[in-house]
């Protein structure tokens, strides 16, 4: 059987004069991404997203020792990789559009039937996706603005699940959503995690990272100053990295 492929830092600095980070990211889990604002963590997922070219090092998608290099997001959505920003409203949505439109922007290629869009198949695929996240909507050509914040979350979440991606990369996903959609997207994640799927969150809150990730990287000053997996995955010990403290 052939290994499956990973999303690997290869000697990655965030920041000239910074440590490098090595780091391998696998099929199946849930790899956390903490830190107080501003400290690298959200360089390093929008580098591994191909939206940010780190100092020195390289992003490579591919099996170890091989791969393709990740340097667009283009380049990354093309190899499996698919990203979810972290502020819906101003580099998610598309505001004077649909709810389908918004859905369908990331899949325009495959619904093209002799020039033209098929409007059933893209309509077919928002139908699955919607079942699957419990996307609460109106007619799916209502205006997106008509949505709550959390359905508005999960048609963004829908939109990069219908590229069929082996990464996903979460950026705060759960900001500025309820607590009941909150813990719907949990379910989400750990399903896809539990699929196959490679999942890293970026999160502000720590309690998301020990409830969903199987590890977490603590970042402090653009360098990885702290990891945490099992029983030493605890809230005293993330904020202890945080502030570049012992727990």
């Amino acid at each position: 059987m052939a290994e499956a492929a990973s999303l690997q830092a290869r000697d990655v600095s965030l920041k000239p004069g910074r440590a490098a980070i090595a780091e391998t990211i696998r099929a199946g889990e849930i790899v956390g991404l903490a830190g107080l604002d501003g400290h690298g963590q959200e360089t390093f997922l929008k580098a591994m997203a191909g939206l940010e070219t780190p100092a020195s090092g390289k992003i490579m998608l591919g099996v170890e020792g091989n791969g393709r290099p990740i340097t667009s997001l283009a380049k990354a959505a093309s190899t499996g990789i698919a990203y979810l920003p972290r502020d819906r409203r101003s580099t998610g949505i598309f505001p004077t559009q649909s709810i389908l439109d918004n859905f369908a922007i990331s899949t325009v290629g495959r619904d093209m039937r002799f020039g033209l869009i098929s409007k059933a198949e893209r309509r077919k695929r928002y139908e699955t996706y919607r079942e699957k996240l419990s996307i609460v909507a109106p007619h799916p050509n209502a205006p997106i603005t008509a949505l709550s914040g959390g359905n508005q979350q999960k048609v963004l979440l829908a939109r990069a699940l219908a590229l069929e991606p082996k990464f996903l990369l979460l950026n705060d996903p759960t900001r500025g959503v309820d607590v009941a959609t909150r813990h719907v997207l949990y379910d989400v994640f750990r399903g896809l995690a539990a699929d196959g799927m490679a999942l890293v969150i970026l999160s502000s809150e720590i309690e998301e990272i020990l409830v969903l990730c199987h590890r977490v990287l603590v970042f402090r000053e653009h360098e990885v100053a702290a990891r945490f997996s099992g029983e030493g995955m605890t809230t005293d010990a993330v904020i202890a990295g945080m502030f570049g403290r012992a727990a």
